[in-house]
């Protein structure tokens, strides 16, 4: 029995992605061919779906109370198998955008239930890609995606533009404190009583599934003047486009995106939050900027 609708319009291809794109919220309802499968969060001792049943500022009121202590793991296969049929009635081929094989399970959850979609609907194809990238690169990507899909571009064509985008999209994100890389294990205890002694925002850049730490400012105002020298370096006066993250930082992540919108030949920008499952391992206070040249 075939599962597409009878009678419903039939775009050429669907897309999934996991929360750790970090998508606004509003992108789900004007893009009817897109879903988001949640990565789990686990605080207090209560586990949560990420956007779903907890908000990010009910997050941070229990980070402040369990700092260390929350946990994040990928979508089950069961979730992208559900977001997999639900689209599958729609369109026949199906696209799906995961954060970073390095960082998550959540590509390998995804494959799982692409194989198992595909058993049961041999006339679907579903295409699962490495973004190599996370959070605002991530949702750089996706958003991509959605433009060569809502303009009737077949799967293979989207996928081909796809690789190349995921090979310029760049993050550069400041984090306001170590305390939580620290209260979590991953630092040690002497560089995060250095970083708060000498009010260091250590600054890192992600590309291609690569992190490395590029500057150490001394404020949160130079950690901002630092992200676009960083990025100015890097478009080298290309038009761009631009997301603008922040955890807990609506204030400084606005001032970021006025100095973009300024300073640069900004085609699209928009400001957006971090997932708490970004926050839950580097804590509030954290901005960041995703882009593409062009």
């Amino acid at each position: 029995m075939p599962i597409i609708d009878a009678g419903a319009p039939t775009p050429v291809a669907s897309l999934v992605v996991d929360s750790a794109a970090s998508l606004p919220a509003d992108v789900s309802l004007r893009h009817p061919t897109l879903r988001i499968v949640p990565m789990r969060l686990t605080i207090g001792g209560v586990t949560y779906d990420d956007g779903k049943d907890i908000t990010t500022q009910k997050f941070y009121e229990l980070l402040q109370r369990h700092p260390g202590a929350a946990t994040t793991s990928a979508p089950s296969p069961a979730a992208f198998l559900e977001a997999f049929e639900d689209l599958g009635r729609q369109s026949r081929s199906i696209l799906c955008i995961v954060v970073a094989e390095r960082f998550s399970s959540a590509i390998d959850s995804a494959r799982s239930a692409g194989v198992k979609f595909s058993e049961e609907n041999p006339d679907h194809e579903v295409c699962v890609m490495d973004s190599l990238s996370a959070a605002g690169g991530q949702g750089l990507i996706a958003l991509e995606a959605l433009k060569l899909i809502e303009a009737g571009k077949p799967l293979t064509t989207v996928v081909e533009a796809l690789e190349r985008v995921a090979d310029r999209v760049r993050l550069l994100a400041f984090v306001d404190t170590l305390y939580y890389l620290w209260k979590g294990g991953r630092v040690p205890m002497i560089a995060h009583a250095g970083a708060r002694l000498l009010h260091i925002k250590p600054t890192f850049e992600l590309h291609q599934a690569q992190i490395a730490t590029v500057a150490k400012p001394r404020s949160t105002r130079k950690a901002l003047d630092r992200l676009v020298r960083l990025m100015k370096e890097r478009v080298e006066g290309r038009a761009v486009r631009a997301c603008i993250m922040h955890a807990a930082a609506e204030e400084s992540a606005h001032l970021l995106h006025e100095r973009i919108k300024r300073e640069f030949d900004c085609r699209d920008s928009y400001v957006t939050e971090f997932t708490p499952v970004m926050g839950a391992h580097l804590g509030p206070g954290m901005v960041g900027v995703g882009f593409l040249p062009e």
